[in-house]
């Protein structure tokens, strides 16, 4: 039994911070330090040694926390994780349990009062719960009843599009399918997930230019890559391991440019910890030049390099563009050229806060460079402009030919454990036709033909009522989604919420009239079926699919796992008349996972012989086309697009806001009040403010003051007491932590054509606050 070294966390966001300056390294050996003092608070030290040596490992389990891809079988360290990810894994291998004395003691209305942190730090969900109907109070439920209290509700509705099933990236491919299909059988395609709220323009983006929404590079290719572009990103929080990578890259001779409007310490220098010279050495420089943009100021930066490439080709004409690769494998080159050659200076240097002469040597490391990769982030996808910004990065690569060859290509960086695997399995609220065909053809029944909500619309059907039943797999959609108080008003709007998970969050404490809280297998525990000991796939962000195999034993003997989670709730939903619904094993899907994987390789593009390619250490990687100089696309060819210049006006006074996670930060839970990398202590109530801006606003380092959202709905947004810290951000612009900030995004405002929420470019005004009673 664990000997707690500290107590479940007191419940605070912190109202003393300390401010100390900016970090200019990360990792290194505070790293380690950290890690494993988090690890030891939350379970013992045999524990933590079970996960971390079995953590991204070929026969262990892959990290749950973010998809950055692991190196090739022979090539992974012994200590294969990062900072983060040590802190996830172990965060939810914890020690600490929840039990019916704790909900007995906790009203809903009072965890509803409690903070992000201090839910998750009580522990591990040990049995079904529900709150029935007027009841404040969780109570334990025995899983017969749960499921086909559920069920019961679901067959209730007048219409399957009453309910929405939501996914977050944590889940498996093998429950991500069953749980797709569950929902079409059931009648609707209203899948939101979480991709809706991250990387859904660099999948529309890249569809409709390279017809294929997934990057292009693999791990070596950026070792090997001449010059690497990291735009709107902070690997050193987000993904470290993506550190060591570019790490490789600089020591084979390539050029690094980061592009965002913080100075993160990730993308100045990194110290490797296992490496000598990360240890007692400076370490590793990461980025050569540093590209100190406005938010919202990408699509402006790339569309000048265009022009000024195309110059540089009118100056020496056949030595800077492809013309070979532009004339047989793209389309659109003439009216994208004539295009941007109508570009303003004036207009980039307002949009970028950069000179041009800035810009000019950025072009002239292009020029230098015969190999470029472009990786971005949420930095971009969650603008407003965030897909135009994608495809004219897009048209970027085009123009010298650095799409579909080694040591090139487009890169989005996914954050969040296989989430792209899910959308890969049908986690979608439109996925294709032929993906649709095949679903009905391999299980005999007609899926849904009309396209399903997203979550931004989930949220808008739940609050006007369209929507009555909301069943998520994993996550905390609540603190995940913009417009916080309006999420909060839909969720309590709904019938019943019922959500997968391993851990309590917010999302349990604002739900419907009735709620059921479904506890799951962590990543890390075997799963045990009647089909013997079973493993689950992911798919990482460069489309490698391989084996996850859980290693400790479950926190409770009353979990399920999230196959037999939803395998259980169909049957019970379609009873006798499953064979109607659809020809669907779901009692063999339970106990043997092959039998999933074997469906899958019939509907899903790529994974033949499925069950026995991920045998192999390392797994598979997922033919892209793109790869073989074919682009899936209605010409045939790659697409040159026109993109607009446009940019968000500011009105004098305001500030345009991003919302950031801080280092010690996963997802939508933060693990401490600290983010050492930025220098803020013990506090999450900050907002970091140039210094300029600052002085102009007549405003101080340290003052207290609401955040008030502008929006032209009209309705007055804000987010109370925070501190202003003098930081060396893009002038004009400012940046607070998520969620916490989320409450001032506006549910519609969205970006174009992926109706992602722009939390990227959130115009605020500073109000200074009296400080509240208490305080």
């Amino acid at each position: 039994m664990l000997v707690q070294r500290k107590p479940p966390v007191a419940d605070a966001n912190g109202d003393s911070p300390r401010v100390t300056p900016p970090k200019t390294w990360a990792t290194g050996v505070p790293a380690v330090v950290h890690a494993m003092e988090y690890s030891l608070e939350q379970t013992t030290a045999r524990r933590t040694g079970l996960t971390l040596l079995n953590m991204n490992q070929t026969q262990g389990f892959d990290c749950p926390g973010c998809a950055w891809p692991d190196p090739v079988p022979g090539h992974r360290h012994r200590n294969e994780y990062c900072e983060n990810g040590a802190k996830h894994v172990n965060d939810e291998a914890t020690s600490r349990r929840l039990t019916a004395s704790f909900f007995r003691r906790y009203s809903v209305g009072e965890l509803a009062g409690k903070s992000d942190r201090w839910l998750n730090q009580q522990g591990r969900l040990t049995e079904p719960l529900v709150k029935r109907a007027g009841s404040d109070h969780y109570e334990p439920v025995n899983w017969s009843e749960a499921l086909g209290l559920l069920a019961d509700e679901l067959r209730r509705l007048d219409s399957p599009d009453e309910a929405v099933f939501y996914t977050s990236g944590r889940a498996g491919n093998e429950a991500a399918f069953v749980f797709q299909l569950f929902a079409r059988a059931f009648g609707t395609n209203n899948l939101p997930d979480c991709s809706n709220m991250c990387h859904e323009s660099s999948g529309a983006a890249l569809h409709e230019t390279l017809g294929v929404g997934k990057g292009d590079v693999s791990l070596r290719d950026i070792h090997h890559s001449d010059l690497v572009f990291l735009v709107g990103q902070n690997p050193g929080s987000n993904h470290p391991r993506m550190l060591t990578a570019l790490e490789q890259t600089k020591l084979n001779g390539g050029h690094i440019i980061a592009v965002n409007p913080l100075p993160e310490a990730g993308l100045i220098r990194f110290k490797h910890p296992q490496e000598v010279r990360g240890v007692i050495g400076r370490g590793t420089r990461i980025a050569d030049d540093f590209l100190h943009i406005r938010v919202g100021g990408d699509l402006a930066l790339f569309q000048a390099l265009n022009l000024l490439l195309l110059e540089a080709e009118d100056a020496r004409p056949g030595t800077v563009l492809d013309h070979e690769f532009i004339e047989n494998h793209t389309s659109g080159f003439a009216e994208f050229a004539e295009h941007v050659r109508r570009l303003s200076w004036d207009d980039v240097e307002a949009a970028t806060g950069l000179t041009r002469a800035e810009i000019e040597k950025v072009r002239d490391l292009v020029l230098r460079s015969e190999r470029i990769i472009v990786c971005w982030a949420m930095g971009l996808t969650q603008q407003k402009y965030g897909v135009p910004t994608i495809r004219e990065i897009v048209n970027f690569l085009l123009l010298r030919g650095n799409i579909g060859t080694p040591r090139a290509g487009a890169c989005p960086v996914r954050g969040h454990s296989n989430v792209q695997g899910d959308r890969t399995m049908g986690i979608w609220e439109k996925m294709p036709q032929s993906f649709m065909e095949a679903l009905g053809r391999e299980f005999s029944f007609t899926p849904p033909a009309r396209h399903g909500w997203d979550t931004v619309d989930s949220i808008r059907a739940m609050l006007d009522g369209r929507a009555k039943i909301f069943l998520g797999l994993a996550g905390n959609f609540v603190r995940a989604t913009p417009d916080s108080r309006t999420t909060e008003k839909a969720m309590r709007n709904c019938r019943l919420t019922a959500h997968i998970s391993t851990k309590l969050n917010r999302s349990h404490t604002v739900c419907g009239e009735i709620a059921l809280i479904l506890p799951t297998l962590g990543r890390s525990e075997k799963d045990r079926q009647a089909g013997g000991e079973q493993f689950v796939t992911v798919e990482d962000s460069m489309s490698q699919v391989h084996a996850s195999y859980g290693r400790l034993e479950p926190a409770s003997r009353k979990l399920l796992s999230e196959v037999a989670i939803l395998t259980r709730l169909a049957r019970h939903t379609f009873g006798d008349e499953a064979a109607k619904k659809a020809d669907v094993p779901w009692e063999e899907f339970e106990a043997d996972y092959n039998q999933i994987r074997q469906r899958i390789a019939r509907v899903v593009p790529g994974f033949d012989n499925f069950n026995e390619r991920v045998a192999k250490p390392g797994g598979f990687v997922l033919p892209n086309p793109v790869n073989e100089g074919v682009f899936p696309t209605p010409s045939g060819k790659a697409l040159f697009t026109t993109n607009e210049l446009r940019m968000l006006q500011v009105p004098e006074g305001h500030l345009l806001l991003q919302t950031i996670r801080s280092h010690d930060q996963w997802n939508t839970i933060p693990y401490t009040l600290d983010d050492r990398y930025r220098g803020i202590h013990g506090s999450r109530q900050i907002v970091l403010v140039n210094p300029a801006d600052l002085q102009a606003l007549g405003l101080t380092d340290g003052d207290r003051v609401d955040l008030i959202g502008v929006w032209h709905d009209g309705v007055e947004r804000r987010a109370d007491d925070f501190r202003l810290v003098s930081y060396p951000t893009a002038r004009g612009c400012a940046a607070a932590y998520y969620p916490e900030a989320n409450v001032l995004v506006p549910l519609d405002s969205v970006a174009e054509i992926s109706n992602t929420p722009t939390s990227k470019g959130v115009i605020v005004r500073l109000e200074p606050c009296a400080r509240r009673v208490g305080s």
